[in-house]
């Protein structure tokens, strides 16, 4: 299978993993205007099985290092396997969150808030001591989290003419999300071999625990998603029906998404046998400062806040880019 040899490509896959996860939710917004976000995930989930499964067959079962994805799977245990599929539980959840926050808040809020969090507790969650100089990865968490103040307060000063109901419930959904997004990333972690070039018996090389991850998020679906079909954050209630009568476009962009971000996720994986899973999802979550500047300056979200709103944002994308270059610099 494909193994990342050197520090040099880790980091480059781990940029490629941070544009991918700041980008993947822009499909959310070239759907057709009356196809709900609530619809759009169940393509988003089938993306990435997909793409995991595409993965799998290919750079996971060619080559003379680690294990082949069939044989793989034939001998992982049983605690292995939960590990990675609670991790596609956790991130379902989260991920269902973030998503109808970008809805109601924007992509410029809702990414720096909920993955802000997550980058930092998933640092915290995912560091061992000797993979990064501890002063570098922590003070570059520190400055990151003084981002997300700062982009907490720019969106109090764009919602300060909104209803107040709708406001905090952007925010209180970024929050829950980020929470759970820190965590998930441990899980599929933890299900895998600690060399993917000689992999222990009983453990998941990252090709495996990527599929096996996928299936969580699609099974956990038919349980998250079907509740938000019924009582959705926004709007009115949505069918089953309603997905089987949609767009072929509609449905395509959906999977497009899943397979953009899952494509984010397995360079990080792959990434984290050289970098070290801190480094390795820390840097993958300065997809915040991508999906800033997609909301901030693409999608014009932020044009109706108030005056200096929009230095403030830029000194949170320039907090961003100096806690992300230091967390690089820790190893």
């Amino acid at each position: 299978m494909f193994i990342v040899e050197n520090y040099g490509l880790a980091i480059m896959l781990c940029v490629i993993t941070m544009f991918c996860w700041g980008s993947w939710a822009n499909t959310t917004k070239l759907t057709t205007k009356t196809w709900r976000f609530e619809l759009f995930y169940w393509d988003y989930g089938f993306g990435i099985l997909l793409t995991t499964l595409l993965l799998a067959f290919t750079l996971g079962s060619n080559g003379t290092d680690g294990r082949a994805f069939l044989e793989d799977f034939n001998q992982a245990e049983t605690s292995s396997l939960t590990s990675a599929f609670i991790g596609g539980v956790v991130f379902n959840l989260a991920n269902i969150l973030l998503v109808a926050a970008i809805a109601i808040a924007g992509m410029s809020v809702a990414f720096p808030i909920a993955i802000g969090i997550a980058l930092v507790l998933g640092v915290l969650v995912n560091y061992d001591s000797t993979q990064g100089n501890p002063a570098l990865i922590f003070g570059g968490v520190a400055l990151i989290t003084l981002a997300i103040i700062l982009n907490a307060s720019a969106y109090q000063k764009l919602q300060s003419n909104m209803v107040e109901k709708i406001s905090k419930k952007g925010l209180i959904l970024s929050v829950v999300s980020g929470c759970l997004m820190g965590l998930f990333y441990k899980y599929v972690a933890g299900s895998m071999v600690a060399d993917f070039s000689t992999p222990e018996i009983g453990k998941l090389t990252p090709y495996t625990a990527l599929v096996i991850f996928a299936v969580g998020v699609v099974v956990s679906s038919f349980v998250f998603n079907t509740i938000q079909m019924r009582r959705p954050f926004i709007g009115a209630p949505v069918s089953f029906s309603d997905y089987f009568n949609g767009a072929t476009k509609d449905h395509f962009i959906g999977i497009l998404g899943g397979a953009i971000w899952c494509v984010g996720m397995s360079l990080s994986i792959i990434a984290s046998g050289k970098a070290g899973p801190a480094i390795s999802y820390g840097l993958g979550q300065g997809a915040t400062v991508v999906a800033a500047i997609w909301g901030i300056y693409i999608w014009k979200e932020f044009d109706k806040a108030p005056k200096g709103t929009k230095s403030l944002l830029n000194i949170m994308l320039l907090l961003y880019i100096a806690g992300l270059a230091m967390i690089i610099l820790s190893k």
